[in-house]
């Protein structure tokens, strides 16, 4: 299991926690919906930043691979050119 459906299961879990809490304690219908709204903000606003945070995460890393993929190519690219100059060499 990813550990973003684990954070969203978690996420929507306590938002879900949070709700049935606010609906069942005696307040008026007003300030219930009130609080019910705030809570939902909070929780989006949690939502957003933790994504950015993992899209931040993954950039770096897609980053990182394409960095690591140039370097590859480019160390494949001097090998195979020594090889083709080795086998001039031993050709001529």
């Amino acid at each position: 299991m990813s550990t973003g459906k684990i954070l969203l299961g978690v996420l929507a879990g306590v938002a879900a926690g949070a709700l049935i809490g606010v609906l069942f304690a005696p307040d008026k219908g007003w300030n219930t919906r009130k609080k019910i709204v705030k809570k939902g903000e909070d929780y989006v606003e949690s939502l957003k930043d933790k994504l950015d945070d993992f899209l931040d995460t993954m950039s770096d890393k897609i980053e990182d691979v394409k960095d690591e993929v140039t370097d590859f190519a480019e160390q494949a690219k001097v090998k195979t050119g020594q090889t083709g100059k080795e086998a001039r060499t031993a050709g001529a």
